[in-house]
Parts: C-alpha cells; sequence; structure tokens
C-alpha cells in the first residue's frame, strides 16, 4: 500500500496560512465533536434526507460537517493529505482563492453525496470531499510533481500522477459499487470523493491567474524534500 509522506516544497513562495489553519480547525472541532458524543454529530453533520426536506434549515451543516470526521484515522488521514498538497495549491492560486476553492469543493462533494443518497439518516461527515479537490488542484498545477510514499518499510519518489491517480481510480470503483447497494450502511462517502475530485478539477482552470501555467521547475520536477 502507498502510504504518502512529503514532497518538495522548495519552489513554494509564501507561507501556507490557510492550510495551516485549516488543519488547526479541523483538529479543535474533531476535540470538540467528540466532547459532544452522538447528539453533537447528529446535530452538526449532514443528513441527506434532513438535508434534502430542509435544504435551508439546514443549510449550515454543510460547512460544519466538513471539519468533523469519524475517528482519529479518518481525521489524520484527511490532514496528512492536506498537509502534503494543500500548502503548494495554496502557494500557487493565493490565500483567498484556495480557501474559497476549498469551500467550494466541499460544498461540491456533499451535494454529490446527497444527490445520490437523499433517503439516508446516515451522518455524513469529514473534510474528504474539499481535500479530494485539493488533489485534483495538484495534478492540474504539477504536472510533473512527485511525492514520497512509504512502500513497506522503503521510501521512494512516485510521480503525483500515480500517487493521486490510483487514489482516485479506487474512489471511481468503490463509487460505483455503492450503486448496487440495496442497503443503507455506514461507510465511506465515495460519491463525495467524486464530487470534490471534478469540482477541483474544473475550479482550478476558474480560479488559478493566466500565470500560473505548469512551469519545468514544477514542485518535484527535479528534487525532492520531506514536506515541512
Amino acid at each position: 500500500m502507498l502510504f504518502p509522506i512529503g514532497d518538495d516544497n522548495t519552489a513554494r513562495r509564501i507561507s501556507p496560512v490557510v492550510t495551516h489553519t485549516l488543519i488547526a480547525l479541523n483538529v479543535i472541532f474533531f476535540f470538540v465533536e467528540m466532547n459532544g458524543g452522538d447528539p453533537f454529530i447528529m446535530r452538526w453533520s449532514v443528513v441527506p434526507r434532513r438535508l434534502a426536506h430542509d435544504p435551508t434549515g439546514d443549510s449550515i451543516t454543510i460547512f460544519t460537517a466538513m471539519f468533523m470526521h469519524g475517528g482519529w484515522a479518518h481525521l489524520l488521514g484527511n490532514m496528512l493529505y492536506l498537509w502534503i498538497f494543500g500548502d503548494n495549491v495554496e502557494d500557487r492560486i493565493g490565500h483567498g482563492r484556495f480557501l474559497l476553492f476549498y469551500l467550494l469543493c466541499g460544498v461540491a462533494a456533499t451535494v454529490a453525496q446527497v444527490w445520490v443518497n437523499a433517503d439516508s439518516m446516515i451522518p455524513n461527515l469529514g473534510a474528504s470531499g474539499a481535500i479530494s479537490g485539493v488533489l485534483a488542484a495538484y495534478l492540474v498545477l504539477f504536472p510533473r510533481g512527485r511525492v514520497r510514499v512509504l512502500l513497506g518499510f522503503t521510501v521512494i519518489a512516485m510521480p503525483a500522477l500515480v500517487v493521486i491517480g490510483l487514489w482516485i481510480l479506487l474512489q471511481f470503483v468503490n463509487g460505483a459499487g455503492s450503486f448496487m447497494q440495496t442497503e443503507e450502511t455506514g461507510g465511506v462517502a465515495y460519491m463525495a470523493h467524486i464530487g470534490g475530485f471534478i469540482t477541483g478539477f474544473i475550479l482550478i482552470y476558474l480560479l488559478r491567474g493566466r500565470g500560473d501555467q505548469p512551469r519545468r521547475d514544477d514542485v518535484g520536477s527535479y528534487r525532492l524534500r520531506s514536506n515541512q
């Protein structure tokens, strides 16, 4: 199994304050969530049937659910991906546009999941949809990017296209399989991942500036350094 642990930040020009702030908010909100327990989760996560029946009254949960997670593994996995890939995307498009991009991808991810499962009463939560959009943006902005991954007990450098490509391929395969389910079960909201990724792929072309074309010295083209 491929486990990404870092990329090259030598070309980064600005401090990724938005990325770091998002990580901090996710961690803080997770502790609040654990303290609040099931009532807090049911109130502030997205419940598809509830949102579909009262989109105006329940719309706030689209945003609060982005900062909630189903457990430590869910939180740490998402924050690792945001830490590795978010800073580079933020560096390229700027703080404000990155925050807007992140939130829009998260909203689109929720809409995608609710659209395919509008009658579900299972809470949907997590930053995975927004981070899926960040991964799509990384592929567009840094086509030659390389990522350091842990493969067994060995650390190797692999093209970001391979690392992220395998991840999104798994989401599409599992997302297609979810249409075959006849019972409502908990688990991973694959359609949220797919919706976030597609939205990120489209949005990055709209939000990046004209000068933000991939350059020959893009992240990871020639050098590889762990994410600091």
